[in-house]
């Protein structure tokens, strides 16, 4: 791994950049949907700095969520992260607790992009059409897979999410309207991380 960037991005698919970033010259890591893609991904990639001998970057992901607390086109800043599906309430565990595991249920990462809106994401291996189980304002497929990497890694993380839709009944369509909206400001905070 030669000239590994400073700074990760990482994206689950490519609709969420237009190819902007490339176009800019920034590599993406397109870790895929759900969190198991999102976590072998990652865990990858940050293998690859510590083969090499670089120090680990901080990882930044921009992506797509659901939210029923902010309209259509926000963009939040996420530095908590629960698992809204994690569900082993049947041994008497609280929705959102991983049973038998030393990292918290919450977890929290300083702020980076501070004059965003904040928001508490939820991520889970389904797409949301209702409310969540767990206390969250907006809803994804991936962030605290990442997060929960970057936590056991000890590497910076920060969180940009695009609301594309109100995690409803009409949240398929709108995600499909919405989704590719975001990638100009996503590379406008990215650029600024530098500066």
């Amino acid at each position: 791994m030669t000239d590994s960037p400073h700074t990760l991005v990482v994206m689950a698919l490519p609709l969420e950049s237009q190819g902007i970033f490339e176009q800019a010259g920034v590599r993406v890591l397109y870790c895929g949907v759900g969190k198991v893609n999102a976590a072998i991904a990652l865990a990858r990639e940050l293998a690859g700095y510590v083969h090499a001998r670089q120090p680990l970057p901080m990882v930044v992901n921009f992506g797509t969520a659901g939210s029923r607390c902010y309209a259509a086109g926000t963009l939040v800043a996420c530095r908590e992260f629960v698992q809204r599906d994690m569900d082993v309430r049947g041994l008497g565990f609280a929705q959102g607790v991983t049973p038998f595991d030393e990292i918290p249920a919450l977890l929290s990462f300083e702020p980076v992009f501070a004059h965003l809106p904040a928001a508490v994401c939820g991520s889970g291996d389904s797409f949301a059409t209702t409310e969540a189980n767990v206390a969250c304002d907006v809803l994804d497929m991936e962030a605290y897979a990442l997060a929960k990497v970057c936590r056991l890694e000890r590497t910076l993380f920060a969180c940009v999410k695009y609301v594309s839709d109100g995690a409803d009944h009409a949240a398929a369509d709108d995600w499909q309207r919405n989704a590719h909206k975001a990638a100009g400001e996503f590379l406008s905070l990215f650029l600024s991380l530098n500066h």
